[in-house]
């Protein structure tokens, strides 16, 4: 007796996927680029007083390189105490601005960004989970919540991983 099996082979390369995942996560990352620009402005303010503060380190040590040990111990703990002061102030003022808002918005946002990156990549490997997340997508559409392009997205990968044989 004579049996014939037939197993379904993919249909596109598994890194061709991979490729292409990393492309989109690419262009994921420069969509999202506008979303950086407080957190720029915050490193640059942040590097404008540490070189302030080096400056003023720098001519301090010019000043006091001459005088006795004494005398070099009061001024340093002068400076040290008005530096301490100079930043509490510069801390009330990032306070106020929201800055410290704004770092944890912004790593809130990053945080859900990969959750929802590693949850898409679970389905597209579980089928299950991706049926799951069509009729989630589908119900939020049908209430007017997400607009159909993002349906969209979401069946187009369905339909791309629906010819993977388990």
């Amino acid at each position: 007796m004579t049996s014939f099996v037939h197993v379904d082979q993919p249909t596109v390369h598994p890194g061709v996927r991979r490729a292409e995942v990393l492309f989109g996560q690419i262009q994921a990352a420069r969509a999202g680029a506008n979303g950086a620009r407080p957190l720029i402005a915050l490193l640059i303010v942040a590097l404008l007083i540490v070189a302030i503060a080096a400056a003023v380190l720098v001519v301090t040590d010019v000043l006091v390189s001459n005088w006795s040990e004494g005398g070099l111990l009061a001024v340093w703990t002068v400076f040290c105490v008005a530096a301490i002061a100079l930043f509490a102030v510069f801390a009330g003022s990032v306070r106020k601005t929201g800055m410290a808002g704004l770092w944890r918005a912004a790593s809130e946002r990053r945080a859900a960004a990969r959750a929802d990156a590693r949850f898409l990549e679970t389905a597209k490997n579980d089928p299950r989970v991706m049926q799951e997340l069509q009729a989630a997508v589908w119900r939020q559409q049908s209430e007017g919540a997400v607009p159909a392009a993002e349906a969209a997205k979401i069946d187009a990968v369905a339909r791309a991983n629906s010819s993977r044989y388990y």
